[in-house]
């Protein structure tokens, strides 16, 4: 015990922003946490909501990482208000956020660095160019854990939401957590607010789960997503609540010819138990940007309610990659303006694109779902001499917010099969040349064990 004092001391020195008598190894560490633990007060954190603890919290993480290989660390976030920039974790730490305790992102955007764009989209989400770096980030990291007792991560998002509205962004925005190149990643336990963009965004990743989250944004906030499985693999995502204005869970890979350059697709994800809502977008997102490809998804058990599209595939001329063998089920739905969604008119592009890279979409199931008070049952809307293909619906009792059904479907460049389904659908997708041998079924399919 005397020896790690010692190297406490050592590292405080080194990190010349506290006084080596107050930094403490915490003995008494919270349940389920690492062999070591320090508190971001040990640092000069101050959670009072004004002082800047942006320096604070890298010098936590910085000190943390001595501890890599010695089974890891814990950062404990107490009870308060800490206020911080942008700051990056480390391999085998456990960032932890006790109850009463509330990460807020500053309204400084000098707090936020300014980074590439991803190369799989060749620029920011707003704007050409670079992007401003998220709250909480990691980079090739190995073992990651964002938990808590129902703490906070707010990114007071609402000045950013007003400079995209005034055209003011010099920059594209910010995310609230952001995992690059990484692999072993955990978040639970806590809630999100108010993110400038999107709330979680893993990318090029692989092993991650999330669980037990609540994510909410106003909504009317712009184009801010829930969780956003980006490029990513072995991704499994429940018992969650999200409420958001843009898409509460969106799937992507890649926005044309530079995802299809980077080509690393989005697979083997699990989805189950969660509640979304979506103001303006669609509670469950594929695409549109999804030029690496996106396969090998599952997800059940989902409640959609007050959202403007339940469902949606999005795709585009030019975005190349697909969508395929995913298989949604035991879907509720109310109070939701178009249930499902296909569409291959999602125009906007990086820059210049080549019409000749088709997406392909098939091999899609939906079953099991029951809906109230929907103002249209589906639009499918393939793409010309690139039809979407084996759609197929099956079960599907569909309760009309109007009575007369003529308009509860619309159809075009799609083909598939249905099987017990009110309103009665398009003939695309019933027609005589098709049987159930097309669907696409995941029965095999086993949830993800995530550590």
């Amino acid at each position: 015990m005397k020896r790690l004092v010692v190297l406490a001391l050592v590292f405080a020195a080194a990190l010349g922003s506290v006084r080596g008598d107050e930094l403490r190894l915490r003995v008494e560490a919270p349940p389920g946490s690492r062999p070591h633990s320090v508190t971001i007060t040990e640092f000069g954190a101050v959670g009072d909501g004004k002082t800047l603890n942006t320096v604070p919290f890298q010098n936590a993480v910085f000190y943390a990482r001595s501890f890599a290989d010695k089974g890891g660390a814990q950062l404990y976030v107490p009870k308060g208000r800490w206020l911080t920039g942008s700051f990056n974790l480390t391999s085998h730490l456990t960032l932890y956020l006790e109850k009463g305790a509330v990460i807020i992102g500053t309204k400084d955007s000098s707090q936020w660095p300014i980074v590439e764009p991803l190369p799989s989209y060749g620029q920011g989400l707003d704007l050409p160019g670079p992007r401003h770096q998220s709250l909480i980030n990691g980079y090739n990291l190995t073992d990651v854990v964002i938990t808590g007792n129902n703490g906070v991560i707010d990114g007071q998002g609402s000045v950013w939401w007003d400079w995209v509205r005034s055209h003011e962004l010099n920059h594209s925005r910010p995310h609230l957590v952001e995992f690059l190149y990484s692999e072993e990643i955990v978040v639970s336990n806590l809630t999100f607010l108010n993110s400038p963009a999107w709330s979680i965004h893993p990318v090029y990743c692989s092993n991650v789960k999330v669980h037990n989250v609540t994510i909410h944004t106003a909504p009317d906030a712009p184009l801010t997503d829930g969780i956003v499985p980006d490029s990513c693999s072995n991704v499994c995502i429940e018992d969650s609540t999200i409420s958001v204005s843009h898409e509460a869970i969106a799937l992507k890979s890649g926005w044309d010819k530079y995802g299809i350059s980077f080509g690393r697709p989005t697979s083997d994800i699990h989805i189950s138990r969660v509640d979304l809502q979506s103001s303006s977008g669609a509670a469950l997102a594929f695409g549109s940007e999804m030029s690496g490809g996106i396969s090998d998804i599952h997800a059940n058990q989902l409640n959609i309610h007050d959202s403007y599209k339940g469902i949606s595939f999005k795709t585009s001329l030019g975005r190349g990659g697909y969508i395929e063998e995913v298989v949604i089920s035991d879907v509720q739905m109310h109070d939701v303006r178009v249930g499902i969604e296909f569409t291959g008119n999602c125009s906007t592009h990086p820059d210049h694109f080549d019409p000749s890279e088709l997406p392909k979409i098939e091999r899609i199931t939906l079953k099991n779902m029951i809906a109230s008070n929907l103002s249209i049952a589906g639009i499918l809307s393939g793409i010309e001499n690139d039809p979407f293909t084996a759609i197929c619906l099956t079960n599907l009792n569909f309760s009309m917010a109007d009575s007369s059904p003529s308009s509860s479907w619309s159809c075009s460049n799609v083909s598939g099969y249905s099987e017990a389904v009110f309103p009665e659908p398009c003939s695309e997708l019933h027609n005589s040349s098709s049987s159930s041998s097309i669907c696409f079924s995941l029965s095999s399919y086993s949830a993800l064990a995530v550590a």
